[in-house]
């Protein structure tokens, strides 16, 4: 490969939008500042991605996008396989198949064409969907993380506004954690923020989503009831099996909605799915 054989951030956008089109150039820089990227740089500062660098962010994305892993378990995958190739999280397969990203890497580098990695060759028009969308899936036993987002980083890998942003804290959907004058907020707050820039597609807004918030207030209040018997005789037993009632009921909640809802729809789907 010849040594000047790279791309700028803008033609990576440009290189994998097709395949996920609500990549942005806030997300590549975003997952670069979670330290899953790490491009070199020109002696100006602008980043150089190479085709190891295109084929491991296309890994990180397609993980998000097949497999709803969060950002977190993404990191540790690719810390595990440092030095040998990264499993395909399309099929498990030892090393990644050549995919549109690799194929199209050199017809895209043309050192005399390269553009200034801060022109966001239109991503505007492609509002970023946060990967954590994913991660909607993520059992409720599995830790969301300590709150690292601030709310201009929230907004940059949701593709929300601050001011979106605001209203679905205001309507009690986002609760960010206040640390030393600053707020943070975790993995399941980028879900929801990303899960709320997919229904704006669809005309809905913060106001709307409310219902989610109120049906999950009264199932958590029911299955509380079914527990506070358990965490009345105060010995960790109980309490554990509290927990294990808990998790399992969240579960089954989750199957019921699911199929509750294909039957509600039925007669608008022709039953698929």
């Amino acid at each position: 490969m010849n040594a000047r054989s790279y791309l700028s951030i803008g033609q990576v956008l440009e290189l994998l939008k097709r395949e996920f089109p609500d990549l942005t150039i806030s997300k590549i820089r975003f997952l670069e500042s979670q330290g899953l990227l790490d491009p070199e740089r020109t002696p100006s500062g602008y980043r150089k991605f190479y085709e190891p660098d295109v084929e491991r962010l296309r890994y990180i994305l397609r993980a998000q996008q097949d497999q709803y892993l969060p950002l977190k378990v993404i990191k540790g995958r690719l810390g595990d396989d440092e030095g040998a190739d990264a499993p395909d999280p399309g099929n498990g397969a030892a090393g990644p198949a050549p995919g549109p990203a690799t194929v199209a890497f050199a017809a895209v580098v043309e050192p005399s064409a390269l553009r200034r990695d801060d022109v966001d060759l239109g991503a505007s028009r492609h509002p970023s969907v946060v990967a954590a969308v994913a991660s909607a899936l993520r059992p409720l036993e599995e830790e969301a993380g300590d709150g690292s987002l601030t709310l201009e980083e929230l907004a940059a890998v949701s593709g929300l506004s601050t001011a979106d942003l605001s209203e679905l804290e205001r309507f009690g959907l986002l609760t960010g954690r206040r640390i030393a004058g600053t707020t943070y907020y975790d993995a399941d707050c980028a879900t929801i923020a990303g899960l709320a820039a997919r229904f704006r597609a669809f005309g809905v807004e913060a106001r709307h989503l409310r219902m989610y918030r109120t049906a999950v207030e009264r199932e958590a209040g029911f299955f509380e009831q079914v527990v506070t018997p358990m965490l009345k005789q105060r010995n960790p037993q109980a309490r554990r099996q509290a927990v294990e009632a808990l998790l399992e009921m969240s579960r089954l909640g989750s199957g019921m909605r699911e199929a509750l809802l294909r039957l509600a729809l039925r007669e608008y789907t022709g039953g698929a799915p």
